[in-house]
């Protein structure tokens, strides 16, 4: 017997690592496992059922798909082709930087190279993240601004993008540790990872420092103790410290160390803040206000980004203060050593 969900369980979910990106999730065949919300959150759980313990049939999908079985990457902005900052040429109303992502997928998808993007959505007037699949350019642009740093089992919604619905052009957009199992995916010769691996086309990394569990920073943190209200804010940015823009051009500033109670217990053990293993990494971080930082590091991502600034949806803007994320990439790197 190989290595199964028991062992991911024992190594993963059981030491408090466990990234709860959703993979494990996407590629069960046999749907057993599952997250719950709230408290219960941390990791997933498995209903009962094994192929390969219960029935003895050889699987192991979520044990090779899990990003917390590597060893942490050391690398502080990893290879990459080119670096500029950009902005979407189209209207975003929800834009979270300079929409540049949204840009560049809408493109993608008009022109034929992707079909669907697996994404963050959120509820308008809670805010609160789900995983979603989304096909249409018009709900993409009103979904733009989804705030990535809630957390939310993003890579679980594949299954429904790859295997229910079957789409072959599929762009994932995740923080770096989604990245981190959508490339397992991509490399592995595992049977029951190869569908996922055929069909993912794009792979777009947002920067993020640490995800925060929804119950814990908005309904405990801000509703409760500081009376803000969801539908009050349109910016939620953490830049070494987390940031509120209201709709009444406030910005509200909150100390990491006030929300660190709020912060999920995987990422205390992530490294990487520019997620080094997709085609394009993007993030507001060494860019003026109004334009988003663009990592390319592959053809791919060059691609896709050449073809939404030919197209009039992208323009490429100032140049990007590279120290700026140098260092907060560094940080993250330090602050894992620390703890090891």
């Amino acid at each position: 017997m190989g290595k199964n969900y028991l062992d991911l369980k024992a190594e993963v979910w059981d030491t408090g690592i466990c990234a709860a990106c959703g993979a494990c999730v996407a590629v069960c065949p046999a749907d057993a496992i599952f997250f719950k919300t709230g408290e219960e959150s941390i990791s997933p759980f498995n209903n009962g059922y094994c192929k390969e313990v219960t029935d003895g049939v050889p699987c192991g999908a979520c044990y090779a798909t899990c990003p917390r079985l590597d060893p942490a990457p050391t690398e502080v902005l990893g290879e990459y082709l080119d670096i500029f900052s950009a902005k979407a040429d189209i209207p975003i109303p929800g834009k979270q930087s300079g929409g540049a992502v949204t840009a560049i997928l809408v493109n993608a998808l008009e022109q034929g190279m992707i079909d669907a993007v697996v994404t963050v959505e959120e509820d308008p007037w809670t805010l609160k993240p789900s995983s979603t699949v989304i096909t249409s350019e018009d709900v993409l642009i009103n979904q733009a601004g989804s705030r990535y740093n809630w957390w939310v089992p993003l890579v679980s919604s594949l299954k429904e993008a790859v295997i229910t619905r079957k789409y072959r052009k599929v762009a994932v957009v995740g923080v770096p540790c989604v990245v981190q199992a959508v490339r397992k995916m991509l490399d592995s010769d595992h049977d029951l990872l190869r569908p996922f691996g055929r069909s993912i086309r794009l792979v777009v990394g947002l920067f993020c420092t640490e995800t925060f569990d929804y119950e814990k920073l908005v309904e405990e943190k801000l509703i409760r103790e500081r009376s803000i209200e969801p539908l009050d804010m349109i910016r939620f940015d953490v830049k070494g410290k987390l940031e509120i823009t209201m709709k009444d051009g406030s910005l509200t500033v909150i100390p990491l160390k006030d929300v660190d109670d709020c912060v999920r217990p995987g990422c205390r053990v992530c490294t990487d803040f520019t997620a080094i293993d997709s085609d394009l990494s993007a993030g507001s971080v060494g860019s003026p206000t109004g334009y988003t930082t663009l990592i390319i590091r592959s053809t791919a991502g060059q691609t896709v980004v050449q073809n939404a600034i030919e197209n009039g949806l992208l323009s490429t803007g100032p140049d990007v203060d590279i120290q700026a994320v140098e260092k907060l990439s560094g940080k993250k790197v330090a602050r894992k050593q620390e703890k090891t």
